[in-house]
């Protein structure tokens, strides 16, 4: 066997260790098992899009200073000097990714590395002389806040939102569907009022949907003022400039909001706010993903067998709601980080520490599980059919649930003044409470109350498949 470093070692087990291919074997599922589904968010939360955007902040400051004539013997660029800088970003690669390693290695800094990756390539495009205008009057976070940002709120805007309001818009289309099929409530999982089953998925379509208007205007804020937010070395080094001002347009020309007044870091708290909201949404598709695998077990969802899968390795009738359980985990440990994220990063010891570093590399992570779980259920929710026949057999066996609005009728006819209709609620309740109780029986009831004869007419036209009040139209507020 080979002694060198890449050749496949034997641990002390005498198992082959898998340490030596890193690149080829993942720690974690969503660089793993996952890594497909997750992809999309690669290109703005992982270590490489951060340093692409680190880059990119980089070199539009650099054109930002020189376009505004900020500094003295720094004048505006050609286009094709800006072009030349522009594409140290466009073309950001796998060697560029290697180099930025190899510098950081001197370094043992992510930042300045950054600096120096971009110093190295003036001499190429005959600015050479303006190498000290690279990082000018930037502490590390100028540049972090500023990358993070833009890379959190690309991954908001063109990878988790558009999946979020896919899959409301799947649940808006169910809801639809089953806007009209009736359906047994169960308040404290017992037999209640009827609802439909569009209805009830429309609740939470309306409950995402508040979320994620919420998210989608979340302001992503970003400063560029120095090592403790006072601009000290600025108005130092060129006293005559107006450093707010470019400072501002600088920030706003990212399409990110302007903080003025920060610490050394840009606060986070646009972070914590938007995680929290994410977080809620989460909670939110949780809550659907129990109420579907409940209504699955009772029958009242059929699943659509995958063809060639396997749902259990030894019980060959089976089909697992197995994505909604995989749902409900990745929401779990997605929540568990952006919670984390949201109560960390608004905390800073006085001007700085460093412990927003460290989570903030957890950003992808959080949004990956969440990603992750939002494909679970928009995949497990398109393998569903319902089985209208079994709610309604379901309601057909508990008619005792019509006892409220029979004792509304005679709460009414009360008031109006029919005779008997006295201790309406405590008949009810001596009739149906514990029992079960058949369609015979209870119109059998309502025949003897004395109701009016229009209220004893619309009462045994009710049934528990009917009684559902305007279930079926509120369905349409998804629609305002």
């Amino acid at each position: 066997m080979s002694d060198s470093p890449s050749a496949i070692s034997r641990i002390p087990s005498g198992r082959l260790s898998l340490a030596a291919h890193p690149g080829r074997i993942a720690l974690g599922p969503l660089d793993g098992r996952y890594s497909g589904a997750v992809a999309p968010l690669v290109d703005y939360l992982s270590e490489a899009a951060l340093n692409r955007d680190r880059v990119g902040v980089e070199v539009e400051w650099f054109i930002h200073l020189t376009s505004n004539k900020v500094l003295r013997g720094a004048e505006p660029l050609t286009p094709e000097q800006q072009e030349g800088l522009r594409a140290i970003v466009t073309e950001f690669d796998d060697d560029s990714i290697a180099e930025l390693a190899e510098i950081e290695k001197i370094t043992v800094h992510d930042v300045k590395a950054v600096e120096y990756f971009i110093g190295n390539r003036l001499a190429a495009l005959g600015l050479e002389r303006l190498k000290p205008l690279v990082h000018f009057g930037c502490t590390s976070e100028d540049i972090n806040n500023l990358s993070y940002a833009l890379g959190v709120k690309g991954a908001v805007e063109d990878v988790w939102l558009p999946a979020a309001r896919s899959l409301v818009a799947k649940i808006t289309d169910m809801a639809e569907e089953n806007r009209a099929v009736p359906m047994l409530s169960r308040t404290h999982g017992q037999p209640a009022t009827p609802t439909t089953l569009g209805k009830e998925l429309a609740v939470t379509a309306h409950r995402l949907t508040r979320q994620l208007d919420r998210i989608a205007t979340t302001e992503f804020l970003g400063k560029i003022n120095g090592a403790t937010g006072t601009y000290s070395a600025h108005y130092a080094s060129v006293p005559e400039a107006s450093w707010q001002d470019v400072s501002r347009g600088f920030v706003e020309g990212l399409g990110l909001t302007w903080n003025p007044l920060t610490t050394q870091i840009e606060s986070h708290d646009w972070q914590a706010e938007l995680y929290a909201d994410m977080a809620r949404f989460n909670r939110i598709l949780h809550n659907l993903c129990t109420d579907v695998w409940s209504y699955i077990s009772i029958g009242y969802f059929v699943q659509v067998p995958v063809p060639g899968a396997t749902g259990s390795s030894t019980m060959p009738h089976k089909v697992n709601p197995i994505r909604f359980e995989n749902a409900e985990a990745n929401l779990e440990i997605s929540n568990a980080l952006l919670d984390t994220l949201a109560a960390t990063l608004v905390t800073s010891r006085w001007q700085r520490d460093l412990t927003d570093s460290s989570s903030q590399r957890n950003i992808g992570v959080a949004f990956g599980h969440s990603l992750l779980a939002i494909n679970n259920v928009l995949g497990g929710l398109g393998r569903l059919d319902t089985a209208e026949s079994v709610l309604a057999d379901d309601l057909d066996h508990n008619w005792e649930v019509l006892a409220e609005a029979i004792q509304m009728v005679m709460r009414a006819e009360a008031l109006a003044g029919v005779p008997n209709m006295e201790d309406p609620y405590e008949r009810l309740k001596d009739l149906t409470r514990g029992r079960r109780v058949d369609a015979a029986r209870m119109q059998e009831f309502v025949s003897g109350l004395g109701l009016s004869e229009a209220a004893r007419a619309r009462l045994l036209a009710l049934t528990p498949g009917t009684y559902t009040g305007i279930a079926e139209s509120l369905v349409d507020y998804l629609k305002k």
